[in-house]
């Protein structure tokens, strides 16, 4: 064969191999993550995102019933007429537009990633071994209302680590194996369940006589726990 034809040939297959990757990626682009907003609130997402973007319409009048924390078309609807209203375009996908206008700060609530619970399952662990299995979520719920309360850490990490906040990190139950249930409780928290009703304190009255603890509004008990507000 002539050196020309090699080359020939060679152009072609590599024109072969450049069209079989493009025909990939278009097929699989779905699955890329190519812009925002793919990672961020439409119909069918579920999470803590989600709740906030449902209180937030609601607070406007935009949303009724409870915040559920899945986007149905509910809350579809309702961001179409806040977009409508704040002049955006009108998609139902909470981008980063619409949540900026809601007051809502891209990545300010904790996703269901993996350090995210084994994170949040070892202090669920820690702090609720034994207790019911709502009782294990609602600690983990109570972890992130601290993350999203002015005044608390703004992360996980920051919530668990603070100076004081869970005896657990101080007597060494942190570093203890962790509960099979606590996994799936910590992964219930970060999609939206909270059994605590929006606490942000929660304590045992058998074994505790702080003075701060005990006169905090209680909002529920649940297996030991009293939670408060």
């Amino acid at each position: 064969m002539s050196s020309s034809k090699r080359l020939t040939l060679y152009y072609m297959l590599l024109i072969l191999i450049i069209c079989i990757c493009a025909a990939f990626v278009l097929k699989n682009s779905a699955y890329l993550n190519f812009g925002e907003s793919e990672a961020l609130s439409k119909l069918g997402s579920q999470g803590k995102e989600v709740t906030a973007i449902q209180e937030a319409l609601r607070d406007r009048g935009l949303f009724s019933g409870e915040a559920t924390g899945y986007y149905g078309t509910k809350t579809q609807t309702a961001v179409r007429r806040f977009q409508q209203q704040k002049g955006l375009a009108v998609d139902g996908i909470a981008g980063p537009q619409t949540l900026g206008a809601l007051g809502i700060s891209i990545g300010s609530v904790p996703q269901a990633t993996e350090s995210n619970i084994n994170l949040l399952a070892r202090i669920i662990s820690a702090e609720a071994r034994g207790e019911p299995y709502a009782g294990q979520v609602a600690v983990g719920a109570v972890v992130l209302n601290r993350v999203e309360h002015p005044s608390f850490p703004d992360t996980i990490e920051g919530v668990i680590y603070q100076n004081g906040a869970f005896s657990a990190i101080n007597d060494g139950q942190f570093w203890e194996p962790i509960e099979a249930s606590c996994y799936n409780a910590a992964r219930d928290a970060l999609n939206g369940w909270d059994p605590s009703g929006g606490a942000i304190y929660y304590y045992n009255p058998a074994k505790t006589s702080n003075a701060f603890i005990t006169s905090r509004p209680v909002i529920t008990q649940i297996g030991d726990h009293l939670f408060c507000s």
